[in-house]
């Protein structure tokens, strides 16, 4: 299983990639696995005590066979990353820096595991959009002719 978040490539410029597992429910991993989650808004930020990273704003569905336990589901709560104490110490220090923000790019299994790759990012501005689009389209132009 992989989903992956669309959205970033188009909007941020990615500076670094790190893997965490992700803490959920039962029910929450077999919804992620049928692939019903959403990465509309989702961005990672530290908890207020710094020891832990938070995802946020990230949509898992309810699982509808498990609906008595969950009565008071929110999908859109926070959910704990897992990560080793070096790397929530980058992030940290990444964190300080002006205009950067970390965002989930990717959720998979590994094995029976369900982990969310996260990227150090910077948000792009208007005009690098529209430059990258314009490299896009010279790029398959070009493929196009080449291929004739």
């Amino acid at each position: 299983m992989e989903i992956l978040n669309k959205h970033s490539a188009r909007l941020y410029q990615i500076i670094k990639r790190l893997n965490a597992g992700i803490a959920l429910t039962g029910a929450e991993v077999k919804s992620c696995k049928a692939g019903r989650v959403n990465f509309v808004g989702a961005y990672c930020s530290l908890s207020a005590d710094g020891a832990h990273m938070m995802l946020k704003n990230f949509y898992i569905a309810p699982y509808a066979p498990a609906k008595r336990e969950q009565r008071a589901y929110n999908p859109y709560q926070e959910r704990v990353l897992l990560l080793t104490k070096q790397e929530l110490s980058f992030v940290f220090g990444k964190l300080k820096e002006r205009g950067i923000t970390i965002i989930p790019l990717r959720l998979y299994t590994n094995r029976r595991l369900v982990k969310c790759e996260i990227g150090i990012a910077r948000g792009m501005k208007k005009y690098d959009k529209r430059e990258k689009l314009r490299k896009e389209e010279f790029a398959r132009r070009k493929q196009r002719l080449v291929s004739r």
